[in-house]
C-alpha cells in the first residue's frame, strides 16, 4: 500500500512539473511572437515628414545640443505604460497608436518621454520583461524618425522585472536607435539617465536646456515591499550637486559669447513630481482655491484618489537649488496618471503631463479625459510657452488613424475633483 501511495505522488509529482514546463515554455513563446507584433505593429506607421528637420550634434563635453534661431517644439509625453506581454497585447496596440498620432499630427523636434514606458507586471501584462515595453516604444520612435529621449519612472525596472536601470540604460543608449538621445549619465551621480540636451542659436548661445532627471523608484531601494507600499523616493543629494554643476557650466559657457545670457534659462524633466508640489497644491486647496502669493493657477485638474500628488516621502534641495540660480522656470513630470495641473510656484511653473495610460489603471482604457500630450516651444529670446492637447480633441482628427470611443470622465471639472 505504501508503495502504491509513493508511486501515485511520484507520479502526480512528475505530471505537474511537465505542466508548469509546458506553461513556461508557452507562455515564453506567446510574449516573443507578441513583442515581435508590436515591434511589426510600431514599424507599420513610418516616418513622419518634418520640413528642414534639426539635427543634434555632441558637443566637446558629450553632451547633445540643437542648433536654431527660431522656435524649438518640445512634446512631453509620459506613463505610456506598454505591458509587452501576450495579455496586454490589445492595450499595448492603442498605446502605440496613440503616440504616433500625436507624433505624426505634432512633428516636434524631441520627444520627451517621462518614465514608465514599460509596464511588465505579470499578473496583468503575462510577463517578467520590461525590455518589451521598452523594445516596442524605441522601434516605434525609431520608424517615425522624430528625435526622443527618455527618463526613468518607478515601474520602468521593478524589483520583480527581468532587467535593472543599468540594463535599461545601456539598451537605450544602443547606437541602433540613431534617433535615441538618452545618455545614462555621470558614474558618480546616483541613479540613470541624469543629462542635458541644450538648444543653441546660431551664435552658439544657449537659449534653452533640458535638464533630465531619474527620480528614482522606491525609498531603500528596488525592492518589492517599498513598491506595494508605494513609498516613493526623492532626487538625492549629489544629483542636486549635479544639476548646479550643469547650470553652473552653462552660464559660464554662455557668458563667454554673450554676458547678458546668463543666468541660462532650462526646463526639467522627471518622473515622480517633487515634494514642493504636493505643498503648493495644499496651499492653493487650503486658500479655497484661490491664488495665493506664492501660487499661481494655470490650468488642469487634480484627480487622483488617496493622495492628490503622490511625490517622494522624504526631503530633497532641488526645488530650492532652482530658485536660488534663477535658471529653471518649469518642470515637467508625470507618475499620477489623472493629473494635468499647471501652475506657478515661487517663480517656478509644475506641469503635470498628460498620460497615455490604457492599462495601468483599473478601466482606464475606456476614459479619456487624461490622455494626451503637452507641446513645449522654446522661442530664441528664452522664453516658452505650455500647450496641453487632448488625445480626443479635433485636432487629432488624422486621415489613416483611428481613435477609441472613450468616456470624457472630468469634461466639466475644475481643481480637485474627487474626494481626498
Amino acid at each position: 500500500m505504501a508503495k502504491t501511495k509513493h508511486k501515485k505522488l511520484k507520479k502526480a509529482l512528475i505530471i505537474t512539473a511537465v505542466a508548469i514546463v509546458a506553461i513556461a515554455v508557452l507562455v515564453t513563446g506567446l510574449n516573443y511572437f507578441t513583442v515581435e507584433h508590436l515591434v511589426k505593429f510600431g514599424n507599420s506607421y513610418g516616418k513622419v515628414e518634418i520640413e528642414n528637420q534639426l539635427t543634434p550634434q555632441k558637443d566637446e563635453n558629450g553632451n547633445w545640443y540643437f542648433t536654431t534661431d527660431g522656435d524649438f517644439r518640445v512634446m512631453h509625453i509620459t506613463d505610456i505604460h506598454i505591458g509587452g506581454g501576450f495579455m496586454s497585447k490589445t492595450v499595448d496596440e492603442k498605446a502605440l497608436n496613440a503616440v504616433a498620432l500625436m507624433v505624426t499630427r505634432e512633428k516636434p523636434d524631441l520627444v520627451i518621454a517621462t518614465g514608465d514606458i514599460a509596464f511588465s507586471v505579470p499578473y496583468s501584462a503575462g510577463t517578467f520583461n520590461n525590455f518589451s515595453g521598452a523594445k516596442a516604444f524605441a522601434n516605434l520612435m525609431e520608424s517615425l524618425g522624430v528625435y526622443w529621449d527618455v527618463t526613468f519612472g518607478n515601474h520602468d525596472a521593478e524589483a520583480y522585472s527581468y532587467f535593472d536601470r543599468e540594463s535599461l540604460a545601456e539598451f537605450y543608449e544602443n547606437e541602433e536607435y540613431k534617433y535615441c538621445l538618452f545618455q545614462a549619465g555621470p558614474e558618480d551621480v546616483d541613479g540613470y539617465g541624469n543629462h542635458t540636451i541644450e538648444v543653441k542659436n546660431s551664435e552658439g548661445v544657449i537659449t534653452q536646456a533640458l535638464i533630465m532627471i531619474d527620480s528614482q523608484a522606491y525609498v531603500g531601494g528596488n525592492n518589492i515591499i517599498e513598491s506595494i507600499k508605494g513609498t516613493y523616493d526623492n532626487v538625492h543629494p549629489n544629483q542636486v550637486e549635479w544639476y548646479e554643476s550643469e547650470i553652473l557650466r552653462m552660464n559660464a559657457e554662455n557668458e563667454k559669447i554673450n554676458k547678458d545670457s546668463a543666468p541660462v534659462k532650462s526646463l526639467a524633466f522627471f518622473h515622480i513630481p517633487l515634494v514642493e508640489m504636493d505643498d503648493a497644491w495644499a496651499e492653493f486647496r487650503e486658500n479655497d482655491y484661490k491664488d495665493t502669493d506664492d501660487f499661481k493657477y494655470i490650468e488642469g485638474i487634480i484627480a487622483e484618489q488617496g493622495r492628490p500628488v503622490c511625490c517622494g516621502y522624504g526631503e530633497d534641495d532641488l526645488f530650492e537649488k532652482m530658485v536660488e540660480l534663477g535658471s529653471t522656470k518649469a518642470m515637467f513630470n508625470g507618475h499620477d496618471h489623472v493629473n494635468s495641473t499647471t501652475f506657478e510656484y515661487k517663480g517656478i511653473q509644475f506641469s503635470y503631463g498628460y498620460s497615455i495610460d490604457y492599462f495601468a489603471y483599473s478601466g482606464i482604457d475606456k476614459l479619456g479625459s487624461q490622455r494626451g500630450c503637452t507641446m513645449i516651444t522654446c522661442k530664441p529670446d528664452s522664453t516658452f510657452t505650455i500647450d496641453k492637447y487632448n488625445f480626443y480633441s479635433d485636432r487629432y482628427d488624422v486621415d489613416g488613424f483611428t481613435r477609441e470611443d472613450v468616456t470624457m470622465q472630468f469634461e466639466d471639472a475644475t481643481y480637485q475633483v474627487l474626494p481626498e
